[in-house]
C-alpha cells in the first residue's frame, strides 16, 4: 500500500512516497517555481541518484500530474501503476478551531478551509490548490488534510486568548492557534521515549528552529503553550520575520515613513529577522560564517535569536513548573549548534547544563543526540523532526477508520524500538567518517 505525501507552497510542491507494507519510504521530491517556465523537479529515490528536470509547470494541478509521472515513469518510477497510490495525505496550514486532529477531506472541510483564508493568506490557497489538483488527477483517491494548527487545540484559554477585546475573540476568531503542530507531535512523542516515561508524564520545552521558528510547551504529553499566534509572525526571531514587537511600531512606521500597514506586514514577514539584522542573510550559515568571522550585525543577530530562544524557554519553565527536557528540531535546530549554545548559556541555575563538546559534535539529522551534560537535572535532546511520517500515519489510519486525537492513539515511533531505516542507512555512512557522534547519541532507557 503505497501512500503519497504532499506539502504545497505557493510555488513549491514537496512529496514523499511510503510503501506502507515494508514501512520504507520509496522517494521523495521537490517542485519549485510553480507557475514558472523554468520550474524545476528534483526526485531522489531509493538507492538511486537524484533525478532532476526543468521544464513549464504554470499551476499545482501540472505540479502534481509531473510528480505522478515520476513516481511511475519507466525510469524514475518507484510505483507500478497509479492505482497503487491508496491515499494522499496534505499538509495544511490552519484549521482554525474547528479540528483537533487530521481529517478526512470532504466538500464540507475543505469549504472550511476556505473561510479560513484570511488567517493563511499565504498558505492556505497553495493548500487548497494542491488538494484540487490531487483530487482531480487522483479521482477515487482518498485525501486527508494533516493541519499545522491541530496539536495545539489543547491549549488552555489563558494560553491562547489575547488581552484584546473580547468580541475580536467570540466574532473573528482573534486568538492564539500556533503552527509546526506536526513536527511538535512527532518530536514530543520521541522525547518521551527517550526519557523512558509516557507522553502523559512528560512536560517538555520544544524549539522548532528553521526559516520559520516557533515553540511548543508540552504539559503532560499536550501542548499548553505556543510562541506562534494568529499567524506565523509572532514569537521567535526567524529567518525573515520580526516575531514579537511592540505593535504601536506598525502605525509609527506608516506615518514616518509613508507605507501602508499591508506594506509594513509584508517587511516584518519577508525583510526582517535574521535578513533585517544583518541586511543580507536569512540562512543561519550564512549568519553563522560571518559572525565567526567578525561581522558585527551576523553576530548581533546570532545573540538576538538566541536571547529570544532564551526568554521564551525561562517563560516556559515557569509555566510548566517541572521540564523533563528541551529539545531543539528543525534545520537549525538540528544543525547549528551556536544558535542552541546562545539559547541555553546562563540557564544552570534553572537546571540546564548544556555540554558544550556535546553540543558542536551535534549536526546531523541522522540520530537523535543528547547534548546536555551527564550531571543536568534537565536534559537536552537535538531530535529530528519527521513530519512526513506523522502525515503518512494519520492518513492511512484514517482510511482505515483506527485513528484519534494523539492522546488516544499510539505512532509507531512511539515504541522503543522504532528505527527509521532510511536514516539508519545513512547514519552508518556518517558515523565512519565521524565516529566520535557515536558518543552522542540518544538511546532509551
Amino acid at each position: 500500500m503505497v501512500i503519497l505525501t504532499l506539502n504545497c507552497g505557493s510555488s513549491s510542491v514537496k512529496y514523499q512516497v511510503y510503501e506502507w507494507n515494508d514501512h520504507v519510504v520509496l522517494a521523495r521530491g521537490l517542485v519549485e517555481r510553480v507557475g514558472t517556465s523554468e520550474a524545476v523537479l528534483e526526485h531522489s529515490a531509493h538507492h538511486s541518484e537524484t533525478y532532476t528536470v526543468t521544464k513549464e509547470i504554470l499551476d499545482h494541478e501540472t505540479a502534481v500530474q509531473l510528480i505522478l509521472e515520476t513516481i511511475t515513469g519507466p525510469k524514475t518510477g518507484v510505483v507500478k501503476a497509479l492505482k497503487d497510490v491508496m491515499a494522499v495525505g496534505h499538509r495544511v496550514l490552519h484549521g482554525g478551531q474547528k479540528f483537533a486532529k487530521s481529517v478526512l477531506i470532504t466538500p464540507e472541510s475543505l469549504q472550511t478551509f476556505r473561510e479560513l483564508i484570511d488567517l493563511g493568506p499565504l498558505h492556505l490557497p497553495a493548500n487548497i490548490s494542491g488538494i484540487e489538483a490531487a483530487q482531480k488527477v487522483l479521482p477515487g483517491v482518498p485525501q486527508v488534510a494533516v493541519l499545522d494548527t491541530a496539536w495545539h487545540q489543547t491549549m488552555p484559554a489563558s494560553s491562547y486568548v489575547y488581552a484584546v477585546p473580547y468580541n475580536w475573540y467570540s466574532f473573528y476568531g482573534v486568538r492564539r492557534y500556533g503552527f509546526h503542530g506536526t513536527s511538535f507531535l512527532y518530536t514530543a512523542k520521541r522525547a518521551s521515549v527517550l526519557l523512558g516515561k509516557k507522553p502523559a508524564d512528560t512536560n517538555l520545552i520544544i524549539a522548532h528552529v528553521g526559516n520559520g521558528a516557533s515553540m511548543s510547551a508540552v504539559k503532560n504529553g499536550s501542548a499548553y503553550d505556543t510562541s506562534m499566534g494568529l499567524t506565523p509572525l509572532e514569537g521567535l526571531v526567524m529567518g525573515t520575520r520580526s516575531g514579537d514587537i511592540d505593535p504601536a511600531i506598525i502605525n509609527y512606521i506608516c506615518r514616518r515613513s509613508g507605507l501602508t500597514s499591508q506594506e509594513v506586514e509584508n517587511e516584518l514577514n519577508k525583510k526582517s529577522g535574521i535578513l533585517g539584522i544583518t541586511q543580507k542573510f536569512s540562512d543561519r550559515r550564512d549568519m553563522n560564517k560571518a559572525a565567526d568571522e567578525g561581522d558585527a550585525n551576523s553576530l548581533l543577530a546570532r545573540q538576538i535569536e538566541g536571547y529570544r530562544l532564551k526568554k521564551y524557554i525561562g517563560s516556559y519553565m515557569a509555566a510548566l513548573g517541572r521540564v523533563d527536557a528541551v529539545v531543539f528540531t528543525a534545520g537549525v535546530g538540528e544543525m547549528a549548534y551556536q544558535i542552541r549554545e546562545e539559547a541555553l548559556k546562563g540557564l544552570e541555575n534553572l537546571g540546564i547544563f548544556l555540554d558544550p563538546d556535546k553540543n558542536k559534535l551535534s549536526r546531523t539529522r541522522n540520530a537523535e543526540t543528547l547534548i546536555s551534560a551527564d550531571h543536568s537535572p534537565i536534559k537536552v535532546f537535538v531530535i529530528p523532526t519527521d513530519e512526513e511520517l506523522v502525515m503518512t500515519e494519520d492518513t492511512y489510519a484514517i482510511t482505515k477508520g483506527t485513528y484519534d486525537i494523539h492522546t488516544n492513539f499510539t505512532y509507531s515511533f512511539e515504541n522503543p524500538t522504532y528505527v527509521n531505516k532510511e536514516r539508519a542507512r545513512a547514519l552508518e555512512k556518517e558515523l565512519a567518517k565521524n565516529p566520535a557522534v557515536k558518543s552522542i547519541l540518544a538511546k532509551a532507557p
